[in-house]
C-alpha cells in the first residue's frame, strides 16, 4: 500500500514543478573542464633541505594536518628527499617544512602577518613567489606560481598556526 502512494507523490511532484512540460533538464549543466585529481597529475620533483632534528620533531605535525585540496587545486605527489614536502595543483603550489631562514631577512622589516603566522615574501625569483615564515619553531616555505594570487598561503596560514608553535622571529644566521 506504501508503495503507490509514494510513486504516486513522485508523479504528483514531477507534474506540477514549474519547469515541467518545458523541455528542461533537473540536472544542472555544467560547462568547461573539471579539475584534474590527485591521479591525473604528474609527481613532482621538490628540491629540499637536509632534515634537521628540528625539523623530525615539528613537520609531521604539520604535514598531518595539511589539506588534500588547496585554493581549488587537489594535492598532487611529490618526489623529494625529505617527507615534508607537499604540492598542490598544476603549476604546483610547493610547501616545504623545515627549510633555512630566508635569505635577505631582517626581524621586522619586510613582512606580512597572515592569520597570526607572519611570513617573509621575496618576489625575486623569476618563477615563483617564495613565502617564507619567520615566525615558527622551524620555518616553512610555500612557493606559488607569479601567476596566482596568495590564495594558498593564506589558507595555509591557518594551518601552520595551529601545527607549528610560536617562536619569536631571528634572522637568516641569527
Amino acid at each position: 500500500m506504501l508503495v503507490p502512494v509514494v510513486v504516486a507523490l513522485l508523479v504528483l511532484v514531477n507534474v506540477l514543478r514549474p519547469d515541467a512540460g518545458e523541455g528542461t533538464d533537473p540536472v544542472a549543466d555544467v560547462a568547461g573542464t573539471p579539475s584534474a585529481g590527485r591521479e591525473d597529475l604528474p609527481t613532482l620533483d621538490v628540491d629540499t633541505p637536509e632534515v634537521t632534528p628540528a625539523a623530525e620533531l615539528a613537520c609531521p605535525v604539520l604535514m598531518q594536518q595539511l589539506p588534500p585540496e588547496l585554493a581549488g587545486e587537489p594535492s598532487r605527489m611529490v618526489r623529494s628527499d625529505s617527507p615534508y614536502a607537499y604540492a598542490w595543483g598544476d603549476p604546483a603550489i610547493v610547501l616545504v617544512c623545515g627549510v633555512a631562514p630566508p635569505a635577505g631577512y631582517t626581524v621586522g622589516a619586510g613582512t606580512i602577518v597572515v592569520s597570526g603566522v607572519e611570513w617573509f615574501v621575496d618576489t625575486t625569483d623569476p618563477e615563483d613567489v617564495v613565502w617564507t615564515t619567520v615566525d615558527r619553531v622551524v620555518p616553512v616555505e610555500v612557493r606559488v606560481p607569479l601567476d596566482q594570487d596568495s590564495a594558498g598561503p593564506t589558507a595555509l596560514s591557518t594551518v601552520i598556526a595551529t601545527a607549528l608553535p610560536y617562536t619569536e622571529p631571528t634572522p637568516a644566521g641569527g
